[in-house]
């Protein structure tokens, strides 16, 4: 597929993409949006232009929402089919190629739109499903010969996180407060966290409510998830580290997560779709699964202190993931848990085998033992106020790019009053 609106090879945003996310358009008006290359197209006027009115259950223009919510929840026989109507009409030679209207008042470059969070999230889910991370930690934390839990290789593990706190990338966040426990001292002190941290992640978002009761099979997951997103999990280590026996994450983790703009499709993501790790011993029933359910999907972190350059300190893969987000789904419902439009599920911090493909600060410098060394001479133990933390992910096979751009974040020195 070759499209008439031309953009750099390795582009984020081919034509085999199609994202979807929502724009302000000239701080005039707010509509759904995709991007190709550095265009981004207004969907909701080009709706009422006519371009999908053959397209049966899509009668009402619901990319004039404020959130892709409605448009999503449509499911995925109509969803699938607007994408590749989209997919259709930037290719060379198209109808919408030649409408000097259309291509006038639904064409926009990037410093004429502003981006906006893609969705309303009722509720957010954060999993814990690479066997490097936890590995990892367990040696950090435990006792290195049993770094993995029992139950560890029998579900994924995961905890109930605040959408509330998730933002859009290019927020600011600010350095969290709590309770730690210096290791010095047998008493815990009210303070900023000192070690403070990001964790790479992918999210994926569920386009169905379902009744309390229901479940969401393995096979009926993929036709439940709409799309994936990036995700940072920023976290406070210390906080955590005191709080979190024996119920699990709260402070150290409820102060913010940030998401990129554009969600991508399952359906783009197709030709990435790789095996995943061995699972041994044998998952219970309700988590087996036929074919190929990971995706190969390259990830980079860069670290950018105030008024210095950015330092690319990681280099993973979200293949590594021993739990695939259909088993999540899973077995997030199989107690009849309901899940509603919107719903994000994080991956929990992806990690390689290899050190430069640990997905967090924590196990880049193994618990501050061993600094990163950044440029112009700067090291890192954990992050610092005014460091800018930015993470990529991209696939890419045979001539075809799908990414997903970039999520932002810098955090702000911490609020002691």
């Amino acid at each position: 597929m070759k499209s008439f609106i031309n953009h750099p090879s390795d582009s984020d945003f081919s034509i085999h993409n199609i994202p979807f996310g929502v724009c302000v358009f000239n701080k005039e008006f707010i509509a759904c949006a995709t991007r190709i290359g550095d265009i981004i197209i207004d969907l909701a006027t080009l709706f009422d232009l006519g371009y999908f009115e053959d397209i049966k259950g899509f009668e009402e223009n619901v990319f004039e929402g404020y959130t892709i919510n409605e448009f999503i929840e449509l499911g995925k026989p109509i969803t699938n089919k607007v994408r590749e109507r989209i997919q259709e009409l930037l290719l060379e030679d198209s109808l919408l190629s030649k409408d000097e209207r259309a291509l006038e008042e639904c064409f926009y470059n990037l410093d004429e739109i502003q981006m906006m969070m893609p969705l309303h999230i009722p509720n957010y889910t954060d999993f814990y499903s690479s066997i490097q991370h936890a590995t990892n930690v367990g040696m950090m934390f435990r006792d290195p010969a049993n770094a993995l839990l029992p139950n560890w290789k029998h579900l994924p593990v995961g905890y109930h996180g605040r959408a509330s706190s998730i933002v859009l990338s290019g927020i600011d966040i600010t350095r969290p407060c709590g309770q730690i426990k210096p290791a010095d001292s047998d008493k815990p002190i009210f303070s900023a966290s000192k070690q403070l941290d990001f964790e790479l992640e992918m999210a994926f978002v569920v386009n169905k409510n379902t009744d309390l009761g229901d479940r969401i099979s393995v096979a009926e997951a993929e036709d439940a998830i709409f799309g994936m997103m990036i995700f940072n999990d920023w976290s406070a280590r210390d906080i955590q580290s005191w709080e979190y026996v024996p119920l699990g994450p709260f402070l150290g983790k409820n102060f913010g997560s940030s998401i990129s703009p554009w969600i991508v499709t399952l359906e783009a993501l197709k030709p990435f779709k790789t095996e995943s790790p061995k699972q041994e011993p044998e998952v219970l029933d309700y988590l087996k699964f036929e074919g190929d359910k990971n995706y190969d999907i390259n990830l980079q972190v860069y670290l950018k202190p105030e008024n210095s350059e950015e330092t690319l300190i990681s280099e993973s893969n979200y293949k590594f993931m021993y739990w695939n987000m259909f088993q999540q789904l899973a077995h997030h419902t199989v107690n009849g848990c309901n899940v509603e439009v919107g719903d994000v599920y994080a991956s929990g911090t992806i990690s390689g085998e290899n050190e430069k493909s640990y997905g967090s600060m924590l196990e880049l410098t193994w618990r501050g033992t061993k600094p990163l060394q950044l440029k112009n001479g700067i090291e890192r133990k954990f992050i610092e106020d005014g460091d800018t933390i930015t993470m990529k992910a991209w696939s890419e096979k045979d001539g075809i790019r799908v990414g997903f751009g970039e999520v932002s974040g810098k955090i702000l020195p911490a609020i002691l009053q």
